[in-house]
């Protein structure tokens, strides 16, 4: 036996929407019902386990045998269902791959797993079983009736005269239905076995596969909760939202004041017609209205927060040793293959600026809600600002938090060959400072000569790097930040005006990818290759990766001119036509190979506990004696295919996690 295809279906009364696989698996009530599974690209075998079916004892060792491949679509599912399921049922050939000092002693080596989901993903297809069959136009499909047939089997049923007062429907109780959903189980292998079919002139390469099987590690590795500091905002954010929605009742009368609807009309009653409540544009409401109506509109914005959401999420997601698990997913951005974050989602948490962080945290975990009300203007603020301060190292160890400085800017100005910023980058300098020094000819120093100017050069970094004009200044908040309309394009001409390569080097993207599109053939610029083959566009990297557009081909703009379009899941999370042009291409290069440093950095240091990474930085567990300093020098180490690539790490030492 060299692989093997699996597909499972379980039952458990935990959420697996809400809580993830991780803690769906611990429930005492799961279980695996359905068992399928192909040895070698063979016959599909469905072992029902319902009916007392069993695995051979070939399949079983292959499962805890990492020289045999074992592939599933999104094969976590399978992996942390089926590690539960050994250790339950045949504890005696389960074996971890942990080590003693480490939290993922529960978990089947991710080593000899391969998942056809990320391989989806890696082609730029979406990443259901479904959507990937549709798109493929593969000979099975999965079963539209299957996800019928999961509710039906693998949830808890609410009990009722008519199903006899039972609360989990069983075999017996629908064996049509039962034979079909084996069917069901069947068919998912099969599908699977046709994507990797159909992929195989484009595989994954090993250096991938490496990097997932590490995400993998860092996934059933967790990062621990203090649940102390969980419930008590939880218990506080509701008192408060009390408190507030009383008051604003009291002031506007409205039986709901948290009804959308509801406060609409009582603005409009006003003289106030809002198209939206949204926080910005609360916000601008209320430096426009009268001093009586600031008050209701600062209630609504506290009533608004969703901080609580956060501790919700890791309240359900939590597992039994206090630690949450699962919060990552590898190549969710498959236009970059950047992660995306799921469950409590660590990638968008609200920052922290306050003085006193370390007090207002003591006193939330100890559930003083009388003093955080007496010393704070807002208790749903300061909630907000302690949601970080919830993910804390286990007992006896410290958080190093080190992340990179200006990882896009500094990989922006090296792909372009922009030697004055990667000069300012060497030397150390501020980069909005240099940036404006270098579009208005004068020397810019921060809180000193032409200081003012700074503003200007940092809204035009954040804004215009990947071919942005005068929306994406506003978009960035331009106009908040002070400057004038009519400064804008001005802006725009001046920042491409001393960014010359950068500025080239989209049109030189732009042409590559044209002409490999138009031409059906191979293209180069600037270290990157372009290519067209079988229906697919192919960016190589210098990393040794690979970006795919799926069915590209020319068209024309809005604007009248060329452009190129390609199939992928667009805004809307639909499979559709996008269309894109040379800065669009060079943000997906930019962010892709930003990707691949932080992956490099993950490796050279996968032999420290990284619990967590957020965009650029990482979060290692580390006992008392590991140095900061040693950590950030070896995750400032440029990769070999990166020479000249000047990039910088920092970071600190915390017992509680939070933005430096």
């Amino acid at each position: 036996m060299k692989r093997i295809e699996i597909d499972i279906e379980t039952f458990s009364s935990t959420d697996l929407s809400k809580a993830g696989v991780y803690k769906y698996s611990e429930s005492d009530d799961f279980g695996i019902l359905l068992f399928a599974y192909s040895i070698d690209g063979g016959e599909v075998i469905v072992a029902d386990f319902t009916a007392g079916d069993e695995l051979p004892d070939e399949v079983i060792d292959a499962l805890t045998d990492n020289s045999i491949i074992k592939w599933a679509h999104n094969c976590q599912f399978e992996r942390i269902c089926i590690s539960a399921w050994l250790r339950k049922h045949h504890p005696e050939k389960f074996r971890s791959y942990s080590t003693d000092a480490d939290s993922v002693s529960d978990y089947l080596d991710p080593e000899g797993w391969r998942c056809s989901m990320v391989w989806a993903a890696y082609m730029g297809l979406p990443l259901s079983l479904d959507a990937v069959g549709e798109v493929l136009k593969l000979e099975h499909r999965k079963m539209r009736e299957g996800k019928d047939l999961v509710r039906y089997f693998c949830t808890p049923c609410k009990p009722t005269k008519s199903n006899g007062g039972r609360t989990r429907n069983l075999p017996e109780d629908a064996p049509d239905k039962w034979a079909v959903f084996k069917e069901y189980n069947r068919r998912d292998v099969e599908v699977e076995m046709q994507i990797q079919e159909k992929l195989h002139k484009f595989p994954v390469p090993e250096h991938v596969w490496a990097e997932y099987h590490l995400d993998q590690e860092i996934n059933d590795r967790g990062i621990r909760l203090d649940m102390e500091v969980v419930r008590n905002a939880i218990v506080m954010d509701t008192r408060s939202r009390n408190v507030l929605t009383a008051r604003l009742k009291d002031l506007t009368g409205l039986e709901n004041p948290n009804s959308v609807m509801q406060m609409k009309d009582w603005l409009s009653g006003k003289g106030i017609e809002a198209e939206s409540l949204g926080k910005k544009q609360v916000a601008q409401m209320i430096k426009e209205v009268p001093d009586d109506m600031k008050e209701v509109l600062r209630l609504r914005q506290m009533t608004a927060k969703s901080s609580v959401k956060k501790y919700q999420a890791m309240e359900t997601a939590v597992c039994r040793d206090g630690r949450a698990r699962g919060m990552f997913q590898f190549y969710g951005a498959n236009r970059s293959g950047r992660w995306a974050g799921r469950i409590i989602q660590l990638q968008n948490l609200p920052q922290n600026h306050m003085e006193d962080l370390a007090e207002a945290r003591e006193l939330v975990k100890a559930g003083d809600y009388d003093a955080v009300d007496m010393l704070y203007d807002s208790v749903p603020d300061v909630l907000s600002e302690l949601i970080r301060t919830a993910f804390v190292p286990r007992f006896g160890y410290k958080f190093i938090v080190s992340d990179f400085s200006a990882i896009e800017a500094r990989m922006l100005a090296w792909l372009a060959g922009e030697q004055w910023r990667m000069d300012a980058f060497e030397r150390g300098d501020d980069i909005y400072c240099a940036s404006a020094s270098r579009m208005f000819g004068v020397p810019v120093v921060k809180h000193g000569i032409n200081g003012d100017l700074r503003q200007k050069g940092k809204v035009a970094e954040l804004a215009l790097g990947y071919g942005g004009s005068v929306g994406a200044l506003k978009a960035m908040g331009a106009l908040e930040m002070g400057l004038a309309e009519e400064e804008l394009q001005p802006l725009v001409n001046t920042w491409r005006s001393a960014n010359g390569a950068i500025t080239a080097f989209w049109w030189a993207v732009d042409n590559a990818v044209k002409t490999a599109v138009r031409c059906r053939t191979k293209t180069a610029t600037h270290g990157l290759t372009f290519e067209y083959r079988s229906g697919m566009l192919l960016i190589h990297l210098p990393s040794g990766r690979q970006l795919t557009y799926v069915k590209p081909r020319l068209g024309e703009n809005q604007f009248g001119g060329e452009s190129v379009t390609y199939m992928g899941v667009g805004t809307g999370k639909k499979w559709e036509r996008i269309e894109s042009y040379g800065p669009k291409f060079v943000e997906n290069i930019t962010q892709a190979l930003s990707r691949d440093v932080l992956c490099y950095a993950m490796r050279t240091l996968s032999h420290c506990f990284i619990t967590a990474h957020i965009h650029d930085e990482l979060v290692i567990e580390a006992g008392e004696g590991v140095s900061l300093e040693a950590v950030c020098s070896q995750m400032g180490r440029t990769p070999p295919w990166a020479e000249g690539l000047i990039l910088n790490a920092d970071g600190y030492e915390t017992y509680f996690y939070k933005k430096d």
